[in-house]
């Protein structure tokens, strides 16, 4: 599980961007983003943000997973947890999953933005190729190759590099991005990711057959 520390995110996400200087304009990609406060998720369709839904509007679980594109254990929790609790209870109308993003750091922020690039519908399809590839792009180099290597992935979900490009470089994006995390985190007192909220109730990272046993308790009422 990794730990949030807000002044390292602070640090992180406002650094100057002096590590694209020298990169060539098509590979540049936002790093100059302030952290700033905003209304939580209420505020996200004023500020053009999205909320990442999967599942039935009506489930009678709601499971929220806050989850950073560079947290290793969160790639975990996608490769062994994700893929049942969807066959078993999102597909099934039981849970209605919402993905919230936490940024470590300007790579995740990227990440992000790559995800939400081609719209919500696309989303949870190009989440699972960020997570899947993890070790491959977020070890790619130095900043440069590191964004380069996210742009490689939003060309294999078939986004095109303009519109990868135009996504990259939104930093109003990004800075609502960030704001509506801050309220969020905030909000719902995340210390660490993955951090998983059943039906208002925080826990931690765990196994399917832990997971498992929660949903079956909220079904059973």
């Amino acid at each position: 599980m990794i730990r949030i520390v807000p002044v390292i995110l602070a640090a992180a996400l406002t650094m100057t961007g002096a590590a694209f200087a020298n990169a060539p304009e098509s590979n540049r990609a936002v790093t100059n983003v302030q952290l700033v406060s905003s209304d939580g998720a209420a505020e996200a369709e004023s500020s053009g943000i999205v909320e990442m839904v999967m599942g039935a509007e009506y489930a009678p679980i709601t499971l929220i997973e806050y989850a950073s594109f560079t947290c290793p254990h969160c790639a975990s929790f996608q490769e062994n947890v994700f893929g049942e609790l969807k066959a078993n209870y999102i597909d099934t109308g039981k849970v209605k999953f919402i993905f919230r993003d936490v940024y470590f750091d300007r790579f995740g922020l990227w990440a992000s933005m790559v995800a939400r690039c081609d719209g919500p519908e696309r989303f949870f399809g190009i989440a699972d190729l960020l997570l899947s590839k993890q070790d491959e792009w977020s070890r790619a180099g130095d900043p440069v190759a590191i964004a380069d290597a996210l742009r490689k992935i939003g060309r294999l979900a078939g986004i095109e590099d303009a519109q990868l490009q135009a996504c990259l470089r939104d930093e109003d994006k990004a800075k609502a991005l960030i704001k509506w995390y801050q309220t969020n985190a905030g909000a719902d007192d995340i210390s660490s990711t993955p951090t998983l909220i059943v039906n208002g109730t925080k826990h931690s990272n765990m196994s399917y057959e832990d997971l498992k046993k929660i949903l079956d308790a909220e079904l059973e009422g």
